[in-house]
């Protein structure tokens, strides 16, 4: 999702669609990328927020669960994989599948809700941290991948692509 160059004409339309509803219910496209920036700026990660909130000026994002470090490396390693196997799960034999598949068990369930400082500016949106194709597949949530991972210029570069004619 994170390399807009290696991306068929379809797979740009598709998340540069989603992108964009997801930023106009944000407030548009410049709070959306502030939101972006933002949360690459802070350190320690945001996902390991304690209190469970990434809060700015134009927004916040909360979670209903707590995101230990120890899980999110192993997540930004199992990331690194998926777009060579096209699954975050590694081939069932390897060392680390047990463990990717505990942390994918484990964050799973956490439903992350995206609010504008403003009910005027839209009216947010939610998303999980994964899809789950079937038992032996399971991917990134695009949207998750782009807001907490994905360079900015990547992600500017979709919200501002208009499919070739």
């Amino acid at each position: 999702m994170c390399d807009f160059n290696k991306m068929n004409e379809d797979e740009k339309s598709k998340y540069s669609q989603m992108l964009l509803e997801s930023a106009e219910k944000f407030g548009g496209k410049n709070f959306f990328l502030q939101l972006l920036e933002a949360i690459r700026e802070t350190k320690p990660h945001p996902l390991v927020a304690s209190n469970k909130i990434f809060d700015m000026e134009f927004g916040m994002i909360k979670w209903n669960k707590a995101i230990f470090p120890d899980k999110l490396v192993l997540l930004q390693r199992a990331r690194q994989n998926e777009s060579k196997q096209n699954n975050i799960l590694p081939a069932q034999g390897e060392k680390s599948y047990k463990k990717i598949l505990n942390t994918v068990r484990t964050l799973k369930p956490i439903v992350f809700r995206v609010s504008p400082t403003h009910r005027d500016s839209g009216s947010g949106f939610f998303f999980q941290a994964f899809d789950v194709i079937d038992e032996n597949k399971t991917k990134l949530n695009p949207l998750f991948d782009a807001i907490f991972f994905c360079s900015v210029d990547s992600v500017k570069k979709l919200l501002n692509y208009s499919p070739k004619a």
